[in-house]
């Protein structure tokens, strides 16, 4: 069943969500609440069902099998791996694709995300990070009330990585859309969710509220208490 818009308490509502692939579940009745302007980051093993579900709530997998009840808002943006700019428009254009006056919002958007002054350069002028602040406001510029990202960071060095989680920390407090973040790096999910779930074939396995003072350190003993719990949830041992 495809998603669609309704008024809601909760910003996302998911309730019994399945999605086959060549009859292997990979989802498997999946139920999930994300209340409006909280972040939510989602762990899980490669082939846990992260990227299906997040594309599932996106309205990405037409034609995939399953079933399942979807609510989510009308309008949601989705922020990928890779930036997915359009290599032959400049960074503005990229921006404010598909939307119409936009561009002061679009200037707005860039001075945001620290690109004041970047807008007529041209996507191969930037940056891997510089690009990914490119992507997240041309995400941000639609104002949406979901926003869904798949690894936006995965590809990042280290310290870009650290830089993007600040960023992103103060968009999200500053635009407060509902967020899910699909991430490998359980301490990236530590430093930037109000709460982490864990995805283990197809179902929610485990469920924590992270309740750390910002800004939140992998030298504090609650950050490395929730490593581990999450860590066990995901089958690590340490």
């Amino acid at each position: 069943m495809a998603p669609h818009a309704g008024l809601l308490t909760a910003a996302v509502q998911v309730r019994g969500l399945t999605r086959k692939y060549d009859e292997r579940a990979v989802l498997d009745g999946v139920d999930l609440d994300i209340a409006p302007g909280e972040f939510v980051a989602l762990l899980g093993k490669s082939g846990s069902g992260k990227s299906t579900l997040l594309r599932a709530l996106a309205g990405l997998d037409a034609g995939v099998a399953g079933s399942g009840e979807l609510v989510v808002p009308a309008n949601v943006s989705v922020v990928f791996q890779d930036s997915r700019l359009l290599p032959w428009a400049r960074v503005l254009e990229n921006v404010v694709l598909g939307l119409t006056g936009a561009d002061e919002r679009g200037r707005k958007s860039l001075e945001e995300v620290g690109l004041a002054g970047r807008e007529k350069a041209w996507p191969n002028e930037l940056s891997g990070g510089e690009q990914q602040r490119v992507a997240l406001a041309r995400s941000l510029v639609r104002e949406p009330e979901l926003l869904l990202a798949d690894e936006p960071f995965g590809a990042l060095d280290a310290l870009t990585r650290l830089k993007m989680h600040v960023l992103l920390r103060k968009l999200c407090a500053a635009h407060q859309p509902a967020v899910l973040l699909v991430t490998h790096d359980v301490d990236e999910a530590i430093v930037l969710a109000d709460r982490v779930i864990v995805l283990d074939e197809g179902r929610i396995v485990a469920e924590e509220h992270v309740e750390l003072a910002a800004p939140r350190s992998p030298a504090d003993p609650g950050f490395a208490k929730m490593r581990s719990t999450l860590l066990e949830a995901l089958g690590v041992s340490l």
